[in-house]
């Protein structure tokens, strides 16, 4: 019954973020307050929760590399097959349909499935995943469509339909390192700025050290760490948009229909090639079924000034995660 009641309330939770948006009660932007405090207390706080009350073996950095294959991979082959496409469309499902969104929102139903075991496996597994969607993901998009990152793609000279901006290189060497340079520079610094990140290479560092966190720590960051599902699913609702024509409806069915094309070959991958017990290989199965990024939402905003609709994506492929996880925790 437990399995039926959990993502019920999680919808529960996501309908009411919407609707108070919709009546009035949340403004459109307000959803990024929550964001913010998702981002910089609720995720922390689970995270040091969880290494502050449970052992982690190093051999779980398997989950890690995997992790990282599942994520980068699938934004290489969406810059491959959508080559014919407008440069506005290539962004929109390179930045959608790379990545999977454990912290907010798989890390909490496998949590509210397994318990704290489950984290430790969510936390490994969103290492690898947050390396490609906090920094990567975004340089690599604007990097190979040449989209300056400074300024939404609607401000930048370029003709309708094409598939990539026009773009000359710079023919002096120093110029082109220089280039080479703010590149690197601004990944890194879009890397390191990400608070969970930052936090988990300090408990990974501790981890191969061999060095235990003290209790008081779990104690403190307890109610955080119970905050973060609530927290979660109510920014997932105030992210929510209706489509505003069928061009958006089709270019939505499209990041939805790659995404469960990745999210199960990545699931079936992790059932059958990780070398882990069934429950650990389960977990990582539903963590493998999780919906688009926030991170995904920020960048489209940025760089193509439409959050809502990469909010609207994020909803439905959220309400599609539940129903996946909770199918492979009853079935599988």
């Amino acid at each position: 019954m437990n399995a039926l009641i959990t993502p019920f309330s999680f919808l529960l939770i996501i309908l009411a973020g919407y609707l108070f948006k919709r009546t009035g009660w949340f403004h459109d932007r307000d959803y990024r307050i929550i964001q913010r405090a998702v981002f910089t207390i609720t995720i922390p706080c689970v995270i040091i929760n969880s290494f502050a009350s449970s052992s982690h073996s190093t051999s779980l950095l398997i989950i890690t590399g995997f992790s990282f294959l599942c994520s980068i991979i699938p934004l290489v082959i969406m810059y491959a097959v959508t080559w014919r496409r407008p440069v506005e469309e290539r962004a929109f499902q390179m930045l959608n349909v790379t990545g999977f969104n454990t912290g907010n929102f798989c890390m909490p139903v496998t949590q509210a499935y397994f318990g704290p075991a489950a984290v430790v496996d969510a936390m490994m597994f969103d290492i690898g995943n947050s390396a490609v969607i906090s920094s990567f993901m975004n340089v690599f998009t604007t990097g190979t469509l040449h989209i300056d990152p400074t300024k939404p793609l609607s401000d930048q000279a370029h003709a309708k339909g094409v598939t990539v901006l026009p773009y000359t290189p710079p023919t002096d060497p120093q110029a082109r390192r220089l280039q080479r340079r703010a590149t690197l520079r601004r990944s890194v610094k879009s890397l390191f700025l990400s608070v969970p990140f930052d936090i988990y290479l300090v408990m990974i560092a501790l981890m191969l050290a061999h060095v235990n966190l003290p209790q008081w720590l779990a104690t403190i960051t307890q109610p955080g760490a119970n905050a973060n599902s609530f927290c979660s699913m109510l920014m997932v609702g105030m992210l929510m948009e209706m489509p505003h024509d069928w061009h958006e409806v089709r270019e939505v069915g499209s990041v939805i229909g790659w995404r469960l094309a990745v999210e199960v070959t990545c699931a079936a991958a992790a059932w059958f090639l990780l070398p882990f017990d069934a429950q650990t290989r389960k977990i990582v199965m539903m963590l493998c079924m999780s919906p688009s990024t926030v991170f995904g939402t920020m960048f489209t905003d940025k760089v193509l000034g439409n959050a809502q609709l990469a909010g609207f994506t994020l909803s439905v492929t959220a309400v599609i995660s539940l129903l996946c996880t909770t199918a492979i925790y009853m079935l599988v």
